[in-house]
């Protein structure tokens, strides 16, 4: 099992990143949560990973920290919940504003997020609920505005809406959260708005 990963970042193209390690490129999908706290290409990074073993793949998640990755875990157990839908949960909403949603039963909230309907987002409150307790819960806050922006790619807008098509949202979904947002933004930059808008509309 690969836990974890420290080594110099490659490539960073929403959601995937690659890290060096000794090497060796490791290939991880990662949250846009995570992403935007990555440091420039070529830089030294440190991440948490997930490791997923499929009859026709073996795939790497990567976390900025232990408790996404925590989060993570906890969410592919429910009934329904896969990593793709577990990622795109943790892209739109921290650690703890998720908490507080389920610990609240905000289920209106947690339906905003791409692929969640209303029976999820109640299941979700459900089988997570009693989980919670021991967890610290954090500020109810969507993606910290104290997480800095990376360098820009080469077509910011373009990486921007693939990512969050990836993420489950629509072509036409995704154009639409992104209009009228600064082309000068990083793509996690405009990613972060994009999503911060989608739920707060």
């Amino acid at each position: 099992m690969i836990g974890r990963l420290h080594g110099t970042l490659l490539e960073k193209h929403p959601p995937w990143i690659v890290i060096d390690v000794h090497g060796v490129g490791y290939e991880l999908e990662a949250s846009m949560t995570t992403l935007v706290s990555m440091p420039g290409v070529g830089e030294e990074v440190r991440v948490y990973t997930h490791l997923s073993v499929r009859d026709d793949a073996h795939l790497l998640y990567g976390f900025a920290r232990d408790e996404e990755r925590q989060l993570f875990r906890a969410l592919i157990k429910v009934n329904g919940v896969g990593p793709k839908l577990a990622l795109a949960i943790l892209s739109g909403m921290d650690t703890g504003a998720f908490i507080h949603c389920v610990m609240e039963g905000d289920s209106k909230a947690l339906t905003k997020l791409p692929g969640v309907g209303k029976k999820t987002a109640d299941r979700l409150i459900v089988e997570m609920r009693d989980r919670f307790p021991h967890w610290q819960e954090g500020q109810a806050s969507l993606l910290d505005d104290g997480i800095s922006a990376a360098r820009p790619a080469s077509d910011p807008q373009a990486d921007a809406e693939a990512a969050l098509v990836t993420l489950g949202y629509k072509p036409t979904e995704a154009s639409r959260m992104l209009s009228g947002l600064d082309k000068n933004l990083s793509t996690e930059a405009l990613i972060k708005a994009a999503l911060s808008r989608q739920l707060a509309g």
